[in-house]
């Protein structure tokens, strides 16, 4: 991977010119070069009214996609959830950046090496490296109404000050830890670590608990399996079954975590497991920035709405309010000068980013261009519409505020595209293809398995039209699903 000095990124984008906004991106990561990507390509920037400076609190660039050692006895989680065999979730058809795909013949699902060598490929071909700081934190942020700037304290000590922010840290570092009875008992016993710890499936060879209907929990289940004595793997409101005779099991949500010594557990049907050795708690992850604290950011839940709140709050489930899931609804510093990009969960990552980016910058140049009293009436109806749903559980409507369905990813994707004038539009094929992921993903493995995947990926993506190509090639595969489904 590349590296930046300090005097690389001033002089690309750092440098104090008068004249000039000055953009400040946190992170290197997915998000953080997607946007300093976007940055580039604007007049502003190439008529030289507005630098970037993205500032990486790690050596390299990729983000969750950049390995980190985990060590379970330590303190501080790693710096990222990635393990030995993550893939992607999504075809990365479907999840690359717009102005560059994935090279020819690219398993539908890569594995993480082939994704961090793509962010590498993808910083060199639009020279995004002279605008990166490596080794450079971002320590603190406080909004400065003398100088209608934010300071930014960076690496050892620096002050900067910046027009606008982009926070693109990512958010799956820090544990979430589930509140269940007799929890932290377990936890002191040293016999849970949470799935952020996760590695290497060989690890884990006696009676394994794992906790998470998510993709890692499924993963860490499944992966185990050939190793562990035993695995259960509870899912909240799964139906109890046994497979492999008793060596799994899937199990309904914990209620309660009994002696630790006896390592036993209720679960909500009232039926109980004992003899566990450890537990894998798949549980997501916080939202964490730990350079924004009050006035800017409240860390607390928010007041009941309505009405909207004046002040920007983190309740670590979500961050609101947020016009457009994206740029704060406040009184104590222009909207229009702060922007949290990523957010969402469980949608096509790389290109929301780009898009996000390019609304932030349209508010930026213009900030009558967002329409205050739209953005809160819009906030007001999502959250009655989810506090119904969710019969006023407050955590429950954080809980969800960010996990956008399938069709509702792609409409807010294609608001966004209407807001910045353009004529794009999410394709019909897309949509419909995201939808059919998970069985893509397993007709993928039944390839790999088959030793057929090699031949089935020849040549896709080299030709004229490689989207239509990739497109083309995910029907294949889904046809082969129904042929086999019907057979």
């Amino acid at each position: 991977m590349g590296s930046s000095s300090s005097s690389q990124a001033e002089q690309s984008g750092g440098a104090d010119v008068p004249s000039a906004k000055r953009i400040c991106v946190i992170g290197a990561g997915p998000s953080g070069l997607g946007a300093v990507k976007v940055i580039k390509d604007t007049p502003e920037f190439k008529a030289g009214k507005w630098t970037v400076s993205a500032f990486e609190s790690r050596g390299e660039t990729g983000g969750v996609w950049n390995p980190s050692p985990a060590d379970p006895s330590g303190t501080e989680p790693p710096l990222t959830a990635l393990y030995d065999s993550l893939t992607t979730n999504t075809p990365h058809p479907l999840m690359s950046y717009t102005s560059h795909p994935f090279p020819p013949e690219t398993p539908l699902y890569p594995p993480w090496p082939v994704v961090l060598a793509y962010l590498d490929d993808y910083a060199k071909k639009f020279d995004l490296y002279p605008h990166i700081r490596f080794n450079t934190p971002v320590r603190s942020l406080h909004w400065n109404t003398a100088s209608s700037r934010w300071d930014a304290v960076v690496g050892a000590d620096e002050l900067l000050q910046f027009d606008l922010i982009l926070v693109a840290n990512g958010h799956y570092r820090i544990p979430r830890i589930p509140e269940t009875k007799g929890l932290q008992g377990w936890i002191a016993g040293g016999k849970v670590t949470h799935s952020v710890w996760y590695r290497n499936p060989a690890d884990y060879t006696g009676k394994l608990l794992v906790v998470g209907g998510g993709y890692s929990g499924f993963d860490v289940a499944s992966e185990t399996r050939p190793f562990a004595k035993e695995v259960i793997h509870a899912i909240t409101g799964a139906n109890p079954e046994d497979h492999d005779g008793g060596k799994f099991k899937k199990r309904g949500r914990i209620t309660e975590y009994l002696d630790v010594d006896e390592g036993k557990v209720v679960f909500e049907d009232g039926t109980t497991e004992g003899g566990i050795d450890h537990v894998v708690l798949a549980t997501g992850y916080q939202f964490s920035f730990p350079f924004l604290s009050a006035p800017e950011v409240v860390p607390a839940f928010p007041p009941q709405v309505p009405p909207i709140p004046e002040a920007l709050y983190n309740s670590t489930y979500h961050i609101f309010p947020l016009a457009k899931h994206l740029i704060p609804l406040v009184t104590s510093y222009p909207p229009s000068s702060l922007a949290f990009l990523g957010l969402p969960l469980r949608v096509a990552p790389f290109p929301l980013t780009e898009i996000q980016t390019q609304v932030a910058l349209k508010v930026f140049s213009d900030p009558s261009s967002l329409d205050l009293q739209r953005e809160a009436t819009a906030l007001r109806e999502r959250y009655e519409q989810l506090r119904v749903a969710k019969g006023g559980d407050e955590v429950a409507v954080a809980d969800v505020w960010f996990r956008l369905g399938f069709k509702e990813q792609f409409d807010y994707r294609d608001e966004l595209y209407e807001f910045v004038g353009t004529d794009y539009r999410v394709p019909r094929w897309e949509r419909e293809l995201f939808e059919e992921k998970d069985l893509l993903r397993e007709q993928c493995r039944e390839l790999d398995r088959s030793g057929e995947a090699t031949e089935w990926l020849r040549g896709v993506g080299s030709g004229a039209d490689p989207v239509q190509e990739w497109a083309d090639f995910m029907w294949k595969v889904l046809k082969r699903a129904n042929g086999a489904a019907s057979a």
